[in-house]
């Protein structure tokens, strides 16, 4: 066919109109999301127990965040706020998952949102219009309809697993925050009938990895095979894929494979001073690591490592004293201090990203959304980009000394925790954080440049500061539509079994998320 003058004229201007990227956009994207890790649990973040060579490996080629936030201290909230850019306050989805069933408390609990509702957009919906794939591997958390309001266990919801919302195949994940064990079957129980029968996966048709026989196998390790051979298949078909590879290690029970104990044990016996020293968590820690290496190793047989998108994070604090030690951060896991939502962050952008990189700017959970999005170059629709908390961490990728895109972050628990969080929120501006917890109606008021492990409340020295960031919290709580603890004008203080007359709790009930 030939083209006129005016035709060829019309296409070169076109053409020099379409920006082009320098270097291509990466075709897959794979998010490794850790339960219960905390911000130096691994080498390159400062400890000198844990092994994660892995982990080290990715951040040297890629950017580390030392301000990496999860978006609340536990973990079904942050997990919805992966999915969606969403807040948990905005999503209502605000506490694990069914929670502790606390009573007799001086404020009553909102009722909060149990499951990830099926109108707000997530991940792989934004994906698959663009020919992804989209697999999630392990831990869900976001299907456990009124388990709170019944005090059940068992008030499972299949209809909101990761199918529900996206995922063309899911293999481990359902309402459960845990599995009873490790090890396969990965249920309770003195015979292997009782344990196949007491597994959290039975109710996963087509990913049951309690099926056949596979005595001794640990669950990280079993995750890490099924995730390589997604891999191979989408190689071979070279189909771009999504995948949400979900850990359910390091949380509760600590259970390490036998010879990641032993060398912990031996490595404990040469020095036993030790910030970190729980073997069992250590072996965890290192589990995870062979798996990304696993994954990192297949993506580069394949020729797809750079051609892939890789991000690292948690999706809160490390679980202290049980597990781990949140050193130099305040608290953990379930508390309301930087050790309970300070995680780790690294993020690999090939060819256009910095390699081996530390940006200090804040990120937050829901700002990975809208980074894969403006990385893979997918606009938002508009109705869920109206509703988007989240902004792309792109500019710190390519430069991770670029200005700061945001003002503040912003954090909603309205519930009690076993690990000490009392109902609050808080907002970090800048290097200023202020927290304030309700019932006691008191503010606290810390500069994390200077007092990192929120030791020294200057809520008094710098009113017009702590009067300044509250106006700020009290707006973003109301333009989120956040719902608030309530007084209960039945709480006895004498017959309390979950809080102390304070409103601390004092009786820990079992750690389920």
């Amino acid at each position: 066919m030939k083209l006129t003058s005016r035709a060829c004229l019309l296409f070169f201007v076109v053409a020099f109109l379409v920006p082009l990227s320098a270097e291509a956009a990466p075709k897959n994207v794979v998010v490794f999301f850790v339960d219960d890790m905390g911000w130096t649990d691994l080498g390159c973040t400062g400890s000198d127990f844990y092994e994660t060579p892995n982990i080290d490996a990715l951040a040297e080629s890629g950017v580390r965040f030392t301000n990496g936030y999860a978006a609340c201290t536990v973990c079904s909230p942050s997990r919805a706020a992966l999915m969606t850019g969403q807040s948990p306050a905005r999503l209502h989805v605000t506490d694990f998952i069914p929670g502790h069933p606390f009573v007799n408390t001086p404020l009553t609990m909102p009722r909060w949102t149990q499951v990830l509702e099926k109108q707000h957009l997530t991940l792989p919906e934004l994906l698959k219009p663009r020919g992804y794939t989209c697999v999630h591997l392990g831990k869900w958390h976001l299907a456990h309809r009124d388990g709170y309001v019944t005090g059940r266990e068992d008030s499972a919801d299949p209809d909101f697993y990761p199918q529900a919302h996206g995922f063309d195949i899911n293999i481990g994940g359902c309402e459960k925050g845990a599995p009873p064990s490790y090890f396969w079957p990965y249920g309770k129980g003195r015979s292997l009938e009782q344990r196949k029968d007491n597994t959290i996966f039975k109710t996963l048709p087509g990913g049951d990895l309690s099926d056949g026989e596979r005595e001794g196998e640990y669950l990280t390790d079993r995750l890490a095979v099924e995730a390589v051979h997604l891999i191979d298949q989408f190689a071979a078909r070279q189909q771009p894929f999504f995948m949400n590879f979900s850990f359910y290690n390091v949380h509760t029970p600590l259970m390490g494979r036998p010879d990641l104990v032993k060398k912990y044990e031996a490595k404990l016996r040469q020095n036993p001073q030790r910030r970190h020293s729980n073997v069992r968590y250590a072996a965890m820690v290192e589990s995870v690591d062979e798996a990304v290496g696993r994954v990192v190793e297949k993506l580069q047989e394949h020729d797809l490592w750079d051609d892939t998108l890789v991000i690292f994070t948690s999706d809160n604090g490390g679980l202290k004293p049980v597990a781990t030690d949140n050193a130099p951060l305040r608290q953990g896991k379930g508390g309301i201090y930087e050790g309970g939502v300070r995680v780790p962050l690294i993020i690999r952008l090939p060819g256009q990203g910095a390699a081996g990189a530390i940006c200090h700017q804040p990120a937050i959970t829901m700002d990975i959304l809208p980074t894969i999005g403006e990385v893979l170059e997918i606009e938002l629709p508009s109705a869920a980009a109206e509703v988007q908390d989240g902004l792309s961490l792109l500019p710190y990728l390519k430069d991770p000394q670029a200005p700061s895109v945001r003002e503040d972050l912003f954090w909603h628990y309205p519930h009690y925790h076993s690990m000490g969080a009392q109902p609050y929120s808080a907002i970090r501006s800048g290097n200023w954080k202020l927290i304030e917890v309700f019932g006691q109606e008191t503010l606290e008021l810390y500069d994390l440049q200077g007092d990192l492990g929120e030791n020294n409340n200057l809520v008094d020295a710098r009113q017009e500061k702590a009067t300044e960031l509250h106006a700020k919290l009290v707006a973003w709580r109301n333009s989120v539509g956040a719902q608030m603890p309530t007084t209960n004008p039945l709480f006895d203080p004498e017959e309390a079994t979950g809080v102390n007359r304070n409103g601390k709790i004092r009786k820990a009930a079992p750690i389920r998320e």
